[in-house]
Protein backbone atom coordinates (compact mmCIF):
# COMPACT_ATOMS: atom_id res chain seq x y z
CA UNK A 1 0.00 0.00 0.00
CA UNK A 2 1.44 3.38 -0.70
CA UNK A 3 1.30 5.94 1.58
CA UNK A 4 0.41 9.00 0.09
CA UNK A 5 1.43 13.03 0.92
CA UNK A 6 -0.94 15.60 -0.89
CA UNK A 7 0.34 19.23 -1.23
CA UNK A 8 -2.21 22.13 -1.57
CA UNK A 9 -2.44 25.47 -1.44
CA UNK A 10 -5.99 26.45 -2.31
CA UNK A 11 -9.31 25.03 -2.49
CA UNK A 12 -7.99 21.83 -3.09
CA UNK A 13 -10.56 20.77 -6.24
CA UNK A 14 -7.76 18.11 -7.55
CA UNK A 15 -7.75 16.92 -3.69
CA UNK A 16 -11.45 15.67 -3.85
CA UNK A 17 -10.65 14.20 -7.00
CA UNK A 18 -8.11 12.13 -5.39
CA UNK A 19 -10.06 11.45 -2.26
CA UNK A 20 -13.10 10.84 -4.14
CA UNK A 21 -11.13 7.96 -6.21
CA UNK A 22 -9.40 6.62 -3.91
CA UNK A 23 -12.58 6.11 -2.20
CA UNK A 24 -14.20 3.86 -5.18
CA UNK A 25 -11.45 2.22 -6.04
CA UNK A 26 -10.12 3.91 -9.60
CA UNK A 27 -6.77 4.62 -7.32
CA UNK A 28 -5.85 1.41 -6.09
CA UNK A 29 -3.55 0.09 -3.47
CA UNK A 30 -3.20 3.88 -2.12
CA UNK A 31 -3.77 5.48 1.18
CA UNK A 32 -3.64 9.51 1.71
CA UNK A 33 -2.21 9.48 4.44
CA UNK A 34 -1.56 13.44 4.75
CA UNK A 35 -2.68 17.13 3.39
CA UNK A 36 -0.37 19.54 3.89
CA UNK A 37 -1.01 23.26 3.53
CA UNK A 38 1.27 26.46 3.34
CA UNK A 39 -2.18 28.59 4.10
CA UNK A 40 -3.82 27.36 7.68
CA UNK A 41 -6.84 28.66 6.23
CA UNK A 42 -6.89 26.85 3.10
CA UNK A 43 -10.11 25.23 2.34
CA UNK A 44 -8.12 21.84 1.68
CA UNK A 45 -7.34 21.25 5.03
CA UNK A 46 -10.95 20.75 6.02
CA UNK A 47 -11.79 18.41 3.09
CA UNK A 48 -9.07 16.68 4.64
CA UNK A 49 -10.94 17.17 7.82
CA UNK A 50 -13.75 16.03 6.41
CA UNK A 51 -12.65 13.11 4.66
CA UNK A 52 -11.05 11.94 8.20
CA UNK A 53 -7.22 12.57 6.66
CA UNK A 54 -4.69 13.95 8.77
CA UNK A 55 -4.06 17.83 8.09
CA UNK A 56 -0.80 20.16 8.60
CA UNK A 57 -0.27 23.75 8.16
CA UNK A 58 3.73 24.21 7.13
CA UNK A 59 4.31 27.53 5.73
CA UNK A 60 7.95 28.61 4.93
CA UNK A 61 7.25 31.96 6.74
CA UNK A 62 7.02 30.25 10.06
CA UNK A 63 10.75 29.43 9.69
CA UNK A 64 14.10 31.55 9.38
CA UNK A 65 15.51 29.68 6.05
CA UNK A 66 14.45 27.80 3.37
CA UNK A 67 16.69 24.81 5.30
CA UNK A 68 14.69 25.16 8.46
CA UNK A 69 11.67 24.75 6.45
CA UNK A 70 12.88 21.90 3.94
CA UNK A 71 13.33 19.78 7.50
CA UNK A 72 10.09 20.60 8.91
CA UNK A 73 8.59 19.08 5.85
CA UNK A 74 10.60 16.43 5.32
CA UNK A 75 10.01 15.86 8.65
CA UNK A 76 6.43 15.32 8.45
CA UNK A 77 6.63 12.97 5.35
CA UNK A 78 8.81 10.95 7.56
CA UNK A 79 6.19 11.07 10.42
CA UNK A 80 3.16 9.66 8.13
CA UNK A 81 5.95 6.71 6.16
CA UNK A 82 5.09 8.68 2.88
CA UNK A 83 6.43 6.91 -0.47
CA UNK A 84 4.82 9.46 -3.21
CA UNK A 85 4.39 13.17 -2.49
CA UNK A 86 1.76 14.84 -5.10
CA UNK A 87 1.39 18.64 -5.69
CA UNK A 88 -2.08 19.32 -6.30
CA UNK A 89 -2.28 23.19 -6.83
CA UNK A 90 0.59 23.71 -4.31
CA UNK A 91 2.31 27.35 -5.13
CA UNK A 92 5.07 26.64 -2.94
CA UNK A 93 8.87 25.83 -4.61
CA UNK A 94 10.00 22.58 -3.33
CA UNK A 95 13.28 22.75 -1.55
CA UNK A 96 16.52 21.20 -2.96
CA UNK A 97 17.04 18.85 0.06
CA UNK A 98 13.44 17.55 -0.20
CA UNK A 99 13.65 17.12 -3.73
CA UNK A 100 16.84 15.19 -3.53
CA UNK A 101 15.67 13.19 -1.02
CA UNK A 102 12.64 12.24 -2.29
CA UNK A 103 13.85 11.62 -5.84
CA UNK A 104 11.21 10.52 -8.65
CA UNK A 105 9.05 10.77 -5.95
CA UNK A 106 7.40 13.75 -6.35
CA UNK A 107 4.44 14.49 -9.05
CA UNK A 108 2.76 17.94 -9.91
CA UNK A 109 -0.24 18.84 -11.98
CA UNK A 110 0.38 21.69 -14.10
CA UNK A 111 -2.67 23.26 -16.14
CA UNK A 112 -1.09 23.17 -19.28
CA UNK A 113 0.67 21.00 -21.95
CA UNK A 114 4.37 21.40 -20.95
CA UNK A 115 6.55 22.30 -22.07
CA UNK A 116 4.66 25.90 -23.30
CA UNK A 117 2.69 27.93 -20.61
CA UNK A 118 4.87 27.11 -17.70
CA UNK A 119 7.88 27.88 -15.27
CA UNK A 120 8.45 30.29 -12.67
CA UNK A 121 5.21 32.77 -12.31
CA UNK A 122 2.92 30.57 -14.41
CA UNK A 123 0.33 29.28 -11.98
CA UNK A 124 -3.76 29.81 -11.84
CA UNK A 125 -5.24 31.91 -13.72
CA UNK A 126 -2.16 33.12 -15.43
CA UNK A 127 -1.39 30.01 -17.19
CA UNK A 128 -5.21 29.91 -18.82
CA UNK A 129 -4.25 33.96 -19.39
CA UNK A 130 -1.00 33.33 -21.43
CA UNK A 131 -2.92 30.43 -23.55
CA UNK A 132 -5.74 32.87 -24.45
CA UNK A 133 -3.61 35.62 -25.28
CA UNK A 134 -1.47 33.20 -27.29
CA UNK A 135 -4.52 32.14 -29.26
CA UNK A 136 -3.68 28.47 -28.83
CA UNK A 137 -6.68 26.34 -30.04
CA UNK A 138 -5.39 23.26 -27.54
CA UNK A 139 -4.21 23.60 -24.10
CA UNK A 140 -4.48 21.01 -21.67
CA UNK A 141 -2.59 19.29 -18.14
CA UNK A 142 0.82 17.81 -17.52
CA UNK A 143 1.43 15.51 -14.22
CA UNK A 144 5.35 15.27 -14.73
CA UNK A 145 8.26 14.42 -11.91
CA UNK A 146 9.41 17.29 -9.86
CA UNK A 147 12.97 18.15 -10.73
CA UNK A 148 14.88 21.57 -9.61
CA UNK A 149 13.42 23.41 -12.10
CA UNK A 150 10.32 25.07 -11.99
CA UNK A 151 7.81 22.73 -14.51
CA UNK A 152 10.53 20.47 -15.01
CA UNK A 153 10.93 17.02 -14.93
CA UNK A 154 10.05 13.62 -16.38
CA UNK A 155 6.55 13.85 -17.98
CA UNK A 156 3.92 10.99 -16.87
CA UNK A 157 0.87 11.91 -18.58
CA UNK A 158 -0.92 14.54 -20.66
CA UNK A 159 -4.03 15.21 -21.58
CA UNK A 160 -5.25 17.71 -24.03
CA UNK A 161 -8.24 19.74 -24.14
CA UNK A 162 -10.06 22.15 -26.78
CA UNK A 163 -9.77 26.15 -26.31
CA UNK A 164 -13.20 27.58 -27.49
CA UNK A 165 -13.97 31.14 -28.79
CA UNK A 166 -15.29 33.20 -26.38
CA UNK A 167 -13.42 31.61 -23.55
CA UNK A 168 -12.52 33.51 -20.88
CA UNK A 169 -9.55 32.13 -17.90
CA UNK A 170 -11.94 31.29 -15.65
CA UNK A 171 -14.21 28.71 -17.89
CA UNK A 172 -10.53 27.71 -19.58
CA UNK A 173 -9.56 26.56 -16.22
CA UNK A 174 -12.80 24.56 -15.03
CA UNK A 175 -12.66 22.61 -18.43
CA UNK A 176 -9.13 21.90 -17.85
CA UNK A 177 -9.54 21.19 -14.11
CA UNK A 178 -12.94 18.83 -15.03
CA UNK A 179 -11.28 17.04 -18.37
CA UNK A 180 -8.18 16.55 -17.97
CA UNK A 181 -6.75 17.29 -14.53
CA UNK A 182 -8.95 15.91 -12.45
CA UNK A 183 -8.27 12.54 -14.47
CA UNK A 184 -4.70 12.71 -14.82
CA UNK A 185 -3.41 12.84 -11.75
CA UNK A 186 -5.80 10.14 -10.26
CA UNK A 187 -4.04 8.30 -13.04
CA UNK A 188 -1.08 9.16 -12.38
CA UNK A 189 -0.87 7.73 -8.70
CA UNK A 190 -2.48 4.51 -9.82
CA UNK A 191 0.16 3.62 -12.31
CA UNK A 192 2.43 4.62 -9.61
CA UNK A 193 0.98 2.86 -6.81
CA UNK A 194 0.74 -0.20 -8.92
CA UNK A 195 4.69 -0.09 -9.83
CA UNK A 196 4.09 0.36 -13.87
CA UNK A 197 6.18 3.59 -13.91
CA UNK A 198 9.78 3.37 -14.76
CA UNK A 199 12.56 6.86 -15.03
CA UNK A 200 15.43 5.91 -17.01
CA UNK A 201 18.50 6.87 -17.38
CA UNK A 202 18.02 9.93 -19.50
CA UNK A 203 15.00 11.01 -17.63
CA UNK A 204 11.95 9.84 -19.39
CA UNK A 205 9.39 8.41 -17.70
CA UNK A 206 7.84 5.37 -18.99
CA UNK A 207 4.78 3.22 -18.26
CA UNK A 208 4.75 -0.69 -18.32
CA UNK A 209 2.00 -2.45 -19.39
Amino acid sequence: MQKIAVCVSGGGTNLQAIIDKVNDNTIRNTEIAVVISNKEDAYALERARKAGIPAEYISPKQYSDREEFADAMIAVLDKYGIDLVVLAGYLVIVPKKMIQKYHNRIINIHPSLIPSHCGMGYYGLKVHESVLATGNKITGATVHFVDEEADHGPILLQKAVEVHEGDTPEILQRRVMEQAEWNILPEAIDLIGAGRVKITDDGIAHIKD
